[in-house]
């Protein structure tokens, strides 16, 4: 205890750190570096107290300038970064979902520069509005009478079932009540828009007869719910997009669906399966359909809303509208993303999620090969690397069934832990998100970017040394 007061006494006072040569000449905001010095001796103070045993070396002012001078810089770096994405997930929502095309970013930059015609009309000089940098593009790609966009699918879910049913029912099959992502709920955004839930069928089976029965004088909605994140495989039935059509029109009820991640052509060629497509919904007569931005269509996180003029009306003069419409760099990147698919091989060749998504398994092959000569011959001894066939998944709660045959990189450490070497990755100044299976770490380069390989290898040479 004699020993442990003698180093407490030793603790400098704040202010003379912060004169050491480590702080004194920082630029950042002195805050910070007090701050920093502060939660530096406080460690010192305790790890004092806890010591089981004494401790015969003293503190030494130097060291101690230089851990304050590490942890401000642990506080100057941003929260937010670039990640480095080679766990083979293409939609990883850990990760932000779909990377954006070249020039979606070029965009960005352009708009947040300076300012932009956000809401003026160039040619007449007049107030315009934000929608009509989509709408056009949206109703081209769809086949859609008009459109909206607002922040992310959630919300288009939720606009479009306050202003189409608030106060009324919403007639929804039971197998299609899916929760989609954050504990978030079909029946809790229902209610969160002030629309009654009313469930019919049973979660394997729902037939036309079960929606004809249920609708009644406060009937508001016919809803379609694509379930995207998960299927029911087996003895099931489901009610079509045209049958629902039909019985809306019969009894004069809206139909909207909710197609989750949202195609814009067929991607059954890029051997996955098939799938329903906006303009097939649209050319079934689906009132109002929403989807999202940062899923399957590659672009940044938003809600899109395309459907018949009246009911998009509505949606544009609901008060929620403004309260989730999105924000000039998000539609910036979404007009470019949308531009890109007007040319079907241009949105492949340009959009990242749509290149990984037709990347042939032996392309991947030949591109690991030779990204394990390269790191071979870095490692030498430190590891084996080896190539191993390792499926990759869309992720994002789309396609959940479907498995993206491939390669990826198999590297085993004998002289290293294999969970500490996943740790440094996360940590390296380029964080790399890699996985571990069977105590190997897998590198999976079908979500590398390609110029992001020389940083890839640089940061497993650093973090596969046996010193980690």
């Amino acid at each position: 205890m004699k020993n442990h007061v003698a180093l407490l006494k030793q603790l400098p006072a704040i202010d003379r750190l912060l004169q050491h040569p480590a702080l004194v000449h920082s630029t950042a905001p002195h805050c910070l570096i007090v701050e920093a010095a502060q939660e530096t001796v406080d460690h010192c103070r305790r790890s004092i107290l806890d010591a089981k045993e004494e401790q015969t070396v003293g503190i030494d002012l130097d060291t101690l300038a230089g851990q304050a001078a590490t942890c401000l810089s642990e506080k100057l770096r941003a929260s937010l970064c670039r990640v480095i994405n080679a766990t083979g997930t293409l939609l990883h929502t850990n990760l932000g979902r779909a990377p954006l095309s070249d020039e979606a970013l070029d965009s960005i930059d352009q708009v947040a520069r300076g300012y932009s015609n956000l809401e003026l009309n160039l040619t007449t000089g007049k107030r315009g509005h934000r929608y009509s940098h989509i709408d056009e593009l949206l109703c081209r790609l769809t086949g859609a009478e008009a459109a909206a966009v607002v922040n992310n699918n959630a919300g288009a879910v939720l606009l479009s079932l306050t202003a189409l049913a608030k106060g009324k029912e919403a007639i929804v099959s039971r197998g299609e009540l899916v929760e989609i992502g954050g504990a978030f709920r079909v029946p809790d955004v229902m209610e969160a828009g002030g629309v009654h839930l009313c469930e019919i069928g049973t979660t394997n089976k729902t037939h036309l007869k079960d929606y004809r029965q249920a609708i009644n004088e406060n009937t508001g909605l016919l809803l379609k719910v694509h379930t995207s994140n998960y299927r029911i495989v087996g003895f099931t039935e489901s009610v079509s997009a045209a049958q629902m059509v039909d019985l809306g029109k019969e009894h004069k009820i809206p139909v909207m669906e909710d197609l989750g991640s949202g195609m814009l052509f067929d991607l059954s060629e890029f051997g996955l399966p098939r799938e329903p497509t906006v303009r097939e919904a649209v050319d079934a007569g689906i009132d109002l359909l929403t989807f999202s931005g940062d899923k399957l269509l590659g672009g940044p996180q938003a809600g899109l809303i395309v459907g018949k003029k009246w009911a998009i009306d509505k949606i544009r003069n609901h008060p929620l509208a403004r309260a989730l419409r999105i924000d000039k760099l998000t539609l910036a990147a979404l007009e470019t993303t949308l531009r890109h698919y007007l040319d079907r091989q241009q949105a492949i060749d340009k959009v990242p999620v749509l290149r990984m998504l037709n990347m042939k398994a032996e392309d991947l092959k030949q591109r690991s090969e030779g990204f394990i000569t390269h790191l071979s011959k870095r490692l030498a001894d430190t590891a084996r690397v080896e190539l191993i066939e390792e499926p990759s998944c869309v992720g994002g709660g789309a396609l959940p069934t479907t498995e993206l045959a491939g390669w990826a990189v198999a590297l085993t450490l004998p002289t290293t832990s294999v969970d500490q070497c996943a740790t440094t990755l996360r940590q390296a100044e380029i964080p790399v998100v890699a996985r571990i299976q069977e105590d190997r770490l897998i590198i999976n380069l079908r979500t590398v970017l390609p110029a992001q390989e020389p940083l890839l290898l640089d940061a497993l040479t650093a973090a596969c040394s046996p010193k980690n």
